[in-house]
């Protein structure tokens, strides 16, 4: 194909600088608004203007599949009119519509609310008997609403809807063996969007049975005759077709009512059977709008699937699509290929066929605005049962349509699904890509779908039509394999939830630019070439024979005559984090799913790089995503300051954006703006103005580009460590900003208020040094744990008090005796500078805080934390690794100019994991960094894109997925780099260079691979792992220390511990171990007091667990005792007494979190 000029990779940004790209392929199609997943389903479920405008460009172009009415109209539509069960009266919902939201998005995060705004529908109440009727617009509760970004707020914090993946609606055939037989036995089964299921099969002796409701197997011919066909109709239909002829032989029903009695019996076994209850049941299971739902995509699959014209608002079943099914199943039992049909109003020939239900044309995909319809439907369907009963029981003349309808069931459904649904997930909020990609993904776990369990490997592979619509590489590792999948670059979903990938018309073997979408049932008939398919300059196919794709996923050699379609795009199978990874097409499937979900992880790191070697799609994502700020008009920026942008617009007027600075993001990350722009630039339409975190210039920069040596290192690197240059730590190169928030609450108790206030009992002053008048920290002071950070103090049950003492205290007022110190103090291993303090009091009004609380206040600390051995890296190749060691500059091995290398990775890493890609990476990131220049007329450079023949120093350069850099073209610019200012090339086509020793100058033996590599800090810091504990909290019954670091726990002792210390035996180690060190309550309270009062420790006691062993037994009506060595009875005492005794004897409480400073106390 003709070379690809040298726009710049990105359209949607005229701020990007442009990258050099080594691609060979123009896209035809830029990759489209990788949101519009979450934001058109939400605009069509509350029909806001943007779907309005999208439906009528939709219906100029003549597409007929498109939603007419929004979702709230259509659920609304489904359940008007509520009739009472006399049908004298009823009461109908027309046009709802959303107010504006009472908070902001802003004061909704700020305030703990929920982004939500007050929705109305028109309700009317008629009564049949007068011909009365009443209006009244009702409030329907308040209705979340989602942002331009994507998410929601609910209680403050944002989330998430993920799409979810299910089996869409229709007709359904399948082909068992028979167990005992060779046979094969075919099934059908219509499976409706809500209602009961309806199934065929033909058994082993050639008889056609169905199954009601999942119910006993009956004669399809009785079914047929109970929906009003006499047996000769019956012959007619299925003239030539043995097994239904047989089946009619052996059936002895003669009548209709006889029919549906037989029915009612096997459905309903034990009961009286009228004729009139039975077809009532009947009508019920299938053919009732209230009970049964095919749904519009159910009646399209099953229009499809079965050559019918029915309309697609025919939502529940009819005959003829019953008569029709059957006999769909009794030609493939009678191993026919075709079958006529109607399409479209034209006759066609249907090809028979078995269904594969993990095939893309057969699941479809719920996205936001179906799941919350679904939700809000569940809760009119209360509210129905609600209306009806009051419609009986209040008076006639005093109804109005506000006093039959309770919102309550509405507003708590749709409460329910935001904070409770497995669909509904705290946003990933790491990096912008983490955010983009949770928008993106899709689900089949979650209600109506698959259970981890349940779920066989089949679900989970990838399958052939999953290529352009789900990312075949992007998954989690784990038991969520293959079950959480994300969505491919250039899919979109269709109105009836089937994802859709675009392809470039072939006509004639000329590749024409219209594109047409195609589900993955659609593309079945079409054959298919590949982005990459040699073009002529007039878009002809250069070969005779072309390489395509047919049905199912086979690959062959066709005419070029035979191409139907071609893809768009090499990136279009792909994922956006999958698309991140340069020279994806070298590296092992297994590792580019390790890398693709670890850029997911990446920490936003104090200064944004974004990377030397780039796909082109870094752009894209960052501006997708939402987190740079871009300019909704054209102007000139007249003012700048850290927070704010003003531009002054061409249309007149100006414009205010407002920067988030130093904001937590759900991670505990830092999210904050920085100004790109200066005062007096010139600002397009789209341009960026703002970096947000992990971004540079409007580009993902999720790391760093830093020199990388392969190399082993005193075995400093065994097995995935990394050796990292002391320079990073100093010039705090991965140094990223990490925020805590932590709140108190001052509420009424039993005893009185708690007060937030600086008057602490028994706190000596250099504690409170920090805190201002009310008790709160000051803004900019440095905490270490146990610091306080708010002083709180709460009442404590008076005692009795004697005459004296009142009167001390009347003359001292002295308050410590009856309030107790329950002050907010900084817990362990946390450390940082207080950024920010926020105080909510309920007196104010405006903060609703809930009931009891008095006042909130929330203390923000930040800290910046440096790289250190520990903590995790990772490439983009799914080459992680952890940090074993941080050499001294001048330790590390350096280049033969001097300059040192930043990371030293294991070579060993790379063949066995065969992730080449990385090896690709370094030898151009070290291309871009030295830049080149191609002289004369080179083969090599026959593919080269002219404007790669050069470039500059530290040129950023693209290689995109499937269609980067070619490895001969590496080696020859290796030979064209400029050289550097002694007149050297360091590194020459080998991409080899000299290293020396930094501890002796002695250079290395062998040549070794140096380059620059594009590395990540993960969100796994060592700082959040690292955990000890000498004292802390209990388990309530064992009274063992508890686990893990959240509870700050213990280490568990375990069972195999145990036996190797047995082995050794060391037995006193050991006892210490599982007496003192755990369940002997006294005694381990005896040893804290004998270690800090540097006494001997005293013998063990009885553990806790052993009373628990001897309770257990006693519950089970065994007599144990225990005895002493002369035989007498021990006596022990209960846990309650002992700790009881232990803190009222000795004075210790060795559970708490935070021991007293002082040794006094003690």
């Amino acid at each position: 194909m003709a070379a690809a000029p040298n726009a710049s990779t990105n359209p949607k940004n005229g701020r990007n600088h442009s990258r050099l790209s080594f691609a060979k392929i123009t896209d035809t199609l830029t990759v489209p608004d990788l949101l519009a997943l979450q934001t058109e389903s939400f605009d069509w479920l509350v029909g806001n203007d943007v779907w309005k405008a999208r439906l009528a460009e939709g219906q100029e172009q003549g597409r007929t599949d498109l939603a007419l009415h929004s979702g709230l109209e259509e659920i609304f539509e489904e359940i008007s009119p509520i009739e009472d069960l006399g049908e004298t009266m009823q009461l109908g919902f027309t046009s709802p519509e959303l107010e504006d939201p009472k908070y902001s998005i802003d004061e909704c995060k700020e305030r703990g609310k929920t982004y939500a705004a007050p929705l109305y529908v028109n309700a009317e109440f008629m009564n049949h008997m007068t011909g009365e009727i009443k209006t009244q617009t009702v409030f329907m509760g308040d209705f979340p609403l989602m942002t331009e970004r994507g998410t929601f707020i609910i209680n403050g914090t944002e989330r998430v809807v993920v799409s979810q993946l299910v089996r869409s609606p229709g007709v359904y055939f399948e082909r068992q063996q028979e167990k005992t037989s060779d046979k094969d036995i075919y099934s059908a089964r219509v499976i409706p969007s809500r209602g009961a299921w309806l199934e065929f099969e033909i058994d082993k002796r050639d008889q056609v049975g169905v199954r009601i409701d999942r119910k006993r197997k009956q004669s399809v011919t009785v079914f047929l005759k109970a929906l009003g066909m006499t047996s000769e109709e019956i012959m007619d239909e299925f003239q030539g077709f043995a097994s239904i002829e047989s089946t009619l032989e052996k059936d002895a029903i003669l009548t209709k009512e006889e029919a549906l009695k037989d029915i009612y019996r096997k459905l309903r076994p034990g009961e009286q059977v009228a004729a009139e209850a039975a077809r009532a049941l009947l009508d019920n299971f299938y053919f009732n709008p209230k009970r049964y739902d095919l749904a519009k995509v159910g009646r399209y699959k099953v229009n499809r699937k079965l050559g019918i014209d029915a309309p697609l608002s025919d939502s529940v079943l009819t005959v003829q699509d019953i008569v029709r099914t059957i006999k769909y199943l009794v030609s493939l039992h009678a191993e026919k290929t075709t079958l006529d049909g109607v399409r479209d109003g034209e006759p066609v020939q249907l090809r028979l066929d078995v269904d594969d239900i993990d095939h893309f044309g057969n699941r479809r995909i719920r996205a936001v605005g179906e799941l919350i319809q679904n939700q809000v439907r569940t809760g009119l369907s209360r509210m129905e049962r609600v209306v009806r009963e009051r419609m009986t029981t209040q008076d006639i003349e005093a109804i109005t349509p506000q006093t039959l309808i309770n919102v309550r069931p509405v507003v708590a459904a749709i409460k329910e699904f935001f904070g409770t649904s497995q669909l509904s997930q705290f946003m990933d909020q790491n990096n912008p890509l983490a955010g983009l990609t949770h928008k993106r993904r899709l689900s089949a776990l979650g209600p109506g779908g698959l259970s981890r369990e349940r779920a066989g490997v089949e679900v989970r592979d990838v399958h052939p039509s999953h290529y352009g619509r789900m990312c075949p590489i992007e998954t989690p590792e784990g038991p969520n394999i293959g079950l959480i999948g994300s969505l491919a670059s250039f899919g979109r979903i269709n109105s009836f939830g089937f994802i859709e990938t675009p392809y470039r018309r072939v006509v004639n073997g000329q590749v024409t630019t219209t594109i047409d979408y195609l589900t993955a049932s659609e593309e079945d008939d079409f054959v298919v070439a590949q982005a990459n398919a040699p073009l002529t300059d007039s878009f002809h196919f250069q070969d005779d024979k072309v390489l395509v794709r047919k049905k199912g996923g086979e690959v062959e050699l066709v005419g070029k005559d035979e191409v139907d379609y071609m893809d768009v795009s090499p990136r279009q199978m792909v994922s956006v984090a999958t698309s991140l990874i340069p020279f994806l097409e070298h590296d092992d499937a297994n590792r580019a799913l390790m890398g693709a979900n670890m850029q997911r992880q990446a920490v936003p790191l104090l200064r944004s790089e974004s990377p030397l070697v780039g796909t082109g799609m870094e752009g894209y994502t960052a501006i997708d995503a939402g987190d740079v700020v871009t300019a909704d008009k054209a102007g000139v920026v007249s003012e700048v300051s850290a927070d704010a942008v003003t531009l002054q617009l061409d249309e007149g007027g100006t414009q205010t954006y407002y920067l988030r600075k130093f904001d937590r993001s759900n991670q505990g990350t830092s999210y904050n703006h920085r100004v790109v722009v200066s005062a007096g630039e010139r600002v397009e339409q789209g341009e960026v103005i703002a970096d947000g975190p992990a971004t540079e210039n409007g580009e993902l920069a999720l790391g760093k580009n830093l020199l990388v040596a392969f190399m082993p290192w005193e075995g400093y690197n065994y097995e995935d460590a990394m050796i990292l240059s002391q320079n990073l730590v100093k010039d705090d190169t991965l140094s990223s900003i990490h925020i805590e928030e932590y709140e108190v609450d001052a509420r009424d108790t039993k005893l009185g208020k708690e007060e937030i206030t600086r008057d602490l009992p028994n706190v000596s002053p250099d504690l409170l040094a920090d805190l201002d008048e009310r008790g709160i920290i000051r803004i900019g002071a440095e905490v270490r744990p146990g610091d306080i950070l708010v002083g709180k103090v709460t009442p404590k049950g008076e005692t009795e008090l004697s005459a004296e003492e009142r009167l001390l205290r009347a003359i001292f007022n002295e308050k410590s005796r009856e309030v107790r110190d329950t002050s907010l103090k900084v817990p362990h291993g946390e450390e940082g500078t207080i950024i920010g303090v926020k105080v909510f009091d309920s007196q104010d009004g405006d903060d609703e805080l809930g009931s009891g609380v008095n006042q909130r206040v929330v203390v923000y600390i930040a800290q910046k934390r440096k790289i250190t051995a520990g903590d995790k890296l990772a490439g983009r190749h799914g080459n992680k690794g952890v940090i074993s060691t941080i050499l001294p500059v001048e330790d590390m091995p350096f280049l033969a100019d001097g300059t040192p290398v930043d990371i030293v990775l294991n070579p060993l890493g790379v063949p066995g994991r065969m992730n080449f890609g990385q090896v690709l990476e370094i030898h151009l990131g070290w291309l871009a960094k030295q830049g080149w220049n191609v002289e004369g007329i080179q083969e090599w450079a026959s593919a080269l894109p002219e404007a790669a023949r050069s470039a500059e120093p530290g040129t950023k350069v693209a290689t995109p997925v499937f269609d980067g850099a070619y490895e001969r073209e590496i080696e020859g610019l290796l030979d064209s780099t400029l050289p550097n200012r002694d007149g050297e090339r360091l590194i020459g086509s080998s991409g080899k260079a000299q290293l020396f020793d930094g501890r002796s100058g002695e250079p290395f033996p062998e040549p070794v691979s140096v380059g620059y590599m594009y590395i990540l800090k993960l969100h796994h810091l060592v700082d959040d792992k690292i955990h000890a504990r000498s004292t802390g909290p209990y388990s309530m019954i064992t009274q063992q220390p508890l686990g893990g670091k959240a509870q700050f726990g213990g280490q568990r002792f375990g069972e195999m511990e145990v036996w190797a210390l047995e082995a050794y035996g060391a037995a006193y180690a050991l006892q210490e171990l599982l007496t003192i060190k755990s369940d002997d309550i006294l005694g381990r309270v005896k040893v804290y007091e004998a270690i800090v009062k540097g006494e001997n420790i005293q013998e063990p006691g009885i553990p806790e667990s052993f009373k628990v062993l001897m309770k257990e037994m006693q519950s089970l009506c065994l007599n144990v005792e225990v005895l002493s060595a002369d035989g007498q009875a021990v006596s022990l005492r209960d846990t309650d007494d002992e700790v009881f005794r232990a803190a009222e004897e000795l004075g210790i409480n060795i559970s708490s979190r935070f021991e007293s400073s002082s040794v006094d106390d003690i």
